[in-house]
């Protein structure tokens, strides 16, 4: 949906959310994947999301960035930002016809969309997950549009637009899941941004559940906040469960770094009854030529393994799409 040559680089993978721009390319040697470049930017606190002053900053901040990020090529593979993708899983209709079936997805969906119910003006995909049940993702159309508007003002070249639950298995499957039993365990990854946290369930490379949930790491300090993310991750266990009853998810793996704070992996663990792991995308690599390749940056802030508060795991992910 939406092996190389020695040293290719893979596209640029750029992850944007309402309040920073994340950028990362990876290169493949056949040995193991470096990072080519990895930049960011914080949105000022003066800019309101989703503002016409934040869409000029973000083609501003994408501009800037790719030019002293020293990339390789102008080709990028993008995803919608996380809060504007309406995800769900559900049964799927049992009827035959493609466009029938399009349209009967569409009428179990639009009361929950969050922007007027049209097909007209929304983008919906679906993807099977077994026999049973598919999981549909869908955005307003305008979205679509104001970023590729975003990518073309940048002078970029768009490969393709992926979505950030796939970015985040392709994650998972290349730096986590590579041993023969890991093909066909079921995990759930959890990724914990600043604002929200996002949930992939899935079969190695195969996409089975996802839901991003409005709680991150800045409001986790609050113990009741902590127990209402515990609670919205049981429940999505549970609703995978109730709709994959021959699949029982196995392992709890957190896409993280070193920065991240333990105690609350631990105790979502504890709660959750489940094995865990903490998945760190940035030791996963080779950043040895990182450092030489982002001097002399005059903006922006390079990635630093031994003090990075921010979470590369989408922006990786679609750089490997």
């Amino acid at each position: 949906m939406f092996g190389l040559l020695k040293k290719q680089a893979y596209p640029i993978g750029i992850d944007i959310s309402d309040n920073s721009v994340k950028l990362a390319q990876l290169t493949d040697n056949s040995k193991t994947l470096s990072l080519v470049s990895g930049i960011s930017d914080n949105k000022p606190e003066d800019i309101e999301a989703d503002s016409s002053n934040w869409q000029r900053w973000v083609i501003d901040a994408v501009y800037r960035l790719t030019c002293n990020g020293r990339f390789q090529g102008k080709e990028v593979i993008a995803a919608m930002p996380t809060n504007k993708v309406f995800i769900d899983l559900i049964k799927k209709p049992k009827i035959a016809d493609e466009k029938k079936l399009q349209e009967a997805i569409f009428s179990k969906i639009k009361q929950k969309l969050s922007f007027e119910a049209d097909q007209s003006n929304t983008m919906l995909k679906y993807m099977p997950t077994d026999e049973e049940n598919v999981l549909i993702m869908a955005i307003e159309r305008k979205i679509i549009e104001r970023h590729l508007a975003i990518y073309e003002k940048a002078g970029l070249a768009i490969k393709s637009i992926a979505v950030w639950p796939m970015a985040l298995v392709n994650c998972y499957a290349r730096f986590f899941g590579r041993r023969k039993s890991d093909l066909a365990s079921v995990v759930m990854l959890v990724e914990i941004e600043a604002d929200r946290t996002n949930i992939v369930i899935c079969r190695h490379k195969n996409l089975l559940f996802a839901r991003s949930i409005s709680i991150g790491y800045e409001q986790l300090e609050d113990e009741s906040i902590l127990t209402r993310l515990i609670l919205e991750l049981t429940g999505c266990k549970r609703q995978f469960v109730s709709m994959h009853r021959n699949s029982q998810v196995e392992r709890l793996i957190f896409l993280s770094n070193r920065a991240a704070d333990r105690n609350i992996y631990e105790k979502i663990a504890q709660k959750l009854e489940m094995p865990a792991q903490v998945g760190d995308c940035l030791a996963a690599i080779n950043m040895n030529d990182v450092s030489e390749n982002n001097k002399g940056q005059s903006s922006g802030t390079p990635i630093d393994r031994r003090d990075c508060q921010m979470n590369w795991s989408i922006a990786f992910g679609l750089s490997l799409s």
